[in-house]
């Protein structure tokens, strides 16, 4: 309807959208940046999304934080007065998981990340490491020569967001990824987070840290990845025109509604912003123009006023 033109709904009439509103059947949002900043709700989100699914659309947190299960991403969710079920929560560690279990995967998986992950693998039989803080006791010298050692069964190298990542963990890494038949899995390449008055690394920060010393390119599962939706795709629960995703990244939210072809919703209230927008509009770079959203908004719960 507004095809990558970044319209800025609040500027339009109410018919027109409200004309917008019944464009779509099925609401795709990210999560952090969009519903939530950390732990705080960003005002009006709740009402927004609760009244998409009154009025009958379908709706599905679609995250990259791979921290929290799917069980446990929906009990922060309902916490904060989302009308939300475990099926309509898509989340990287679940993903993660699958695509192993999909590919009958019955080695051990070397984790980078948090129990978010090894919860995940639990549920499908796939062994792992333990994941926590991986400390270098003296100097470099020392824990090569006295500390460092590697397993012989491990058949994957999984990265999420890991906040004890440390100089052993990529070392190890890296040197599992020198077998060729050992899978380097991503679950996302998120640079950073969307926090106030300060940059907090993003799990891109670890997974290119780790591709560079390896030599390797990492199979990333996550936003703007389609295996993330494919299968909402595949089994008829959502048409890919009739479906709007909403996110406040423009390089994993709407990159990933360009890619499925969805209808896109960019709202101002995490990491991109109208200036980046207008500066990818302005390049000849057809690659960044596959950023540039359909619609915007300051803030997800402008949209209520028109609901």
């Amino acid at each position: 309807m507004f095809k990558q033109s970044a319209t800025k709904l609040l500027e339009l009439n109410e018919e027109k959208v409200k004309e917008w509103l019944e464009s779509f059947d099925a609401v795709i949002t990210d999560c952090d940046g969009v519903l939530w900043v950390y732990g705080d709700v960003i005002p009006g989100s709740v009402d927004v999304m609760n009244r998409f699914k009154d009025i009958g659309k379908k709706i599905f947190f679609c995250t990259n934080n791979s921290t929290k299960t799917r069980k446990e991403l929906l009990t922060k969710s309902k916490n904060m007065g989302f009308n939300i079920t475990e099926d309509e929560v898509i989340s990287t560690a679940n993903s993660l998981a699958a695509y192993l279990k999909a590919r009958n995967f019955n080695k051990k998986a070397y984790v980078i990340g948090s129990e978010g992950i090894t919860k995940e693998l639990d549920a499908v039989g796939i062994d792992h490491n333990k994941v926590g803080p991986e400390h270098m006791p003296g100097s470099l010298l020392q824990y090569l020569s006295n500390n460092f050692e590697l397993e012989e069964d491990i058949g994957a190298v999984l990265v999420g967001f890991d906040e004890y990542f440390s100089f052993p963990k990529m070392t190890k890494a890296a040197s599992y990824l020198s077998r060729p038949e050992c899978l380097f899995i991503a679950t996302n390449t998120d640079e950073r987070f969307p926090m106030p008055n300060m940059v907090v690394p993003g799990t891109g920060s670890f997974v290119r840290a780790i591709e560079t010393c390896a030599e390797r390119k990492a199979t990333v599962i996550g936003k703007p990845n389609v295996a993330m939706c494919d299968h909402l795709i595949n089994n008829g629960t959502v048409v890919p025109e009739r479906t709007l995703m909403i996110g406040d990244r423009c390089n994993t939210d709407i990159l990933l509604g360009y890619n499925c072809g969805f209808q896109t919703l960019l709202v101002g209230s995490g990491i991109h912003q109208l200036n980046d927008v207008d500066s990818w509009k302005a390049s000849n770079d057809p690659e960044l123009h596959k950023l540039i959203p359909d619609v915007y908004l300051p803030k997800l719960g402008d949209l209520l006023a028109y609901m």
